[in-house]
């Protein structure tokens, strides 16, 4: 995997010891958005939910998990894109409903393979499917369906509506339920399942979302 040039000048200065940040430091990938680099933040057998801080790179502990409920998949997100007005006019045109923002994250993305990966912290390249149409207290915020790449069992599906129901159902389930905590209000539901081109389509939303939010980022690294 590539870092991005936008990170070169501090990696040039910091030498071997740099991480490159997930989220601004990782090309998505020339095949874009057909074969994209994704970063996995968790796995199926995590029991709290892991997330990246976004001044670090690093992951942290968002919350223990209060219920017995599991990600069914690889979960993370994709590198240099971001959920804005971009995004959230695509989901306020095909939901039909009105005052949706974007939820200012990265693209999130779940990604279904047959082998067991133990821990999260990792990039993988992935091939985008599908996915669901989440909204969560008016912010719109997409959850990417994928395969791994050169999967053993799941690489022949080129789109969502080929997965086994009972597949997507845990999805949906796991998206409805994991924020259960009490006291949150948050109404959150799943509008749509939707195919490959729509997925297509709102991860290049969200790449343009996130060159309109960074675009002096380049610039400033410049003259590191």
């Amino acid at each position: 995997m590539s870092t991005n040039k936008l990170m070169d000048p501090i990696g040039k200065l910091m030498g071997l010891r740099y991480k490159s940040h997930p989220w601004h430091g990782v090309d998505i990938g020339k095949e874009s958005p057909e074969v994209i680099t994704c970063f996995v933040e968790m796995v199926p057998t995590d029991t709290v939910k892991y997330e990246v801080d976004k001044a670090s790179g690093y992951l942290i502990i968002d919350r223990p998990q209060k219920y017995s409920n599991v990600i069914p998949a690889l979960y993370g997100f994709i590198p240099q894109t971001y959920s804005d007005d971009s995004v959230a006019e695509y989901c306020m045109e095909k939901s039909g409903k009105e005052g949706i923002t974007g939820d200012h994250d990265p693209l999130d993305i779940c990604i279904l393979t047959e082998k067991e990966i133990s821990h999260g912290d990792i990039l993988v390249k992935a091939k985008p499917i599908g996915g669901f149409r989440m909204i969560d207290d008016n912010e719109s915020d997409d959850k990417i369906v994928a395969v791994l790449r050169n999967d053993a069992l799941y690489a022949g599906f080129d789109d969502i509506s080929e997965i086994p129901e009972m597949v997507i159902n845990r999805l949906k389930h796991y998206f409805l339920t994991y924020k259960d905590l009490p006291g949150n209000k948050k109404e959150v539901e799943i509008t749509h399942t939707f195919g490959k081109e729509e997925a297509h389509e709102i991860i290049k939303r969200s790449q343009n979302d996130y060159q309109a939010k960074f675009e002096r980022l380049g610039s400033l690294l410049s003259n590191v």
